[in-house]
């Protein structure tokens, strides 16, 4: 079972969440608006205290591929994380692809009724990874919404792709038991449910929280 943990503000608490049990981490660059965003200097000094620790993962809120692409040659993340609207999302993954076959790529959807299976058939030759998550609509964005959707979505995506499925969206230690129970992903994300917000925003993780979220992961994962 994957456990995921965005999105990391500084290396000592990268460290921190690594050693908590995370086994990806993701930073969010190029948007201030999305919470813990961070700048590029400070996204290399935590993949660089990171090392080989944990995957590494770039959620590049660009719009534009070759911003991205260009983004990537300075910060090499394991994996980057395309978080775009379904226009254009798979002609972007084959451009990404062709400049950076060494970086994986992980996919996002919004999840809202079924037909988000077909979605998810369409982008499987593409991508390496899907996340399913929540629209956001204060940020007009695939996640960070802090809430739950459909898990008999998920589960349908689950067993009609052959990638694995992160599944993302309200997920902490209350209940990632209980959703890992009704998906069987192959991985687990987490972000509101495990940070400590100031004046109602998001501003760096709870490693108990962290910890305790990756070890009930771990256990549903094994029932």
């Amino acid at each position: 079972m994957i456990t995921q943990i965005y999105s990391l503000v500084d290396p000592e608490e990268a460290v921190e969440v690594v050693k908590a049990g995370a086994d990806h981490i993701g930073l969010l660059v190029g948007n201030e608006n999305c919470p813990c965003c961070i700048d590029e200097a400070t996204a290399l000094e935590i993949y660089r205290a990171v090392g080989d620790s944990a995957v590494k993962v770039l959620i590049d809120a660009s719009d534009d591929v070759e911003t991205t692409i260009d983004r990537c040659s300075r910060l090499n993340p394991d994996v980057i994380h395309f978080c775009m609207k379904p226009a254009g999302a798979v002609e972007d993954m084959k451009i990404f692809r062709t400049a950076r076959p060494d970086i994986k790529i992980m996919m996002a959807i919004a999840v809202s009724g079924m037909e988000c299976v077909e979605l998810a058939k369409s982008y499987e030759p593409y991508c390496d990874f899907l996340l399913l998550d929540t629209y956001n609509p204060g940020l007009d964005a695939i996640g960070a919404a802090g809430v739950t959707h459909d898990w008999r979505v998920d589960r349908a995506i689950v067993e009609a792709v052959k990638l694995p499925v992160i599944l993302a969206g309200g997920l902490g230690p209350d209940n990632v038991a209980d959703a890992i129970r009704a998906v069987r992903p192959a991985g687990v994300d987490s972000l509101t449910k495990t940070s400590v917000k100031e004046n109602g925003v998001l501003v760096r993780k709870d490693i108990a929280l962290v910890r305790e979220f990756c070890r009930r992961a771990k256990e549903a994962a094994e029932e």
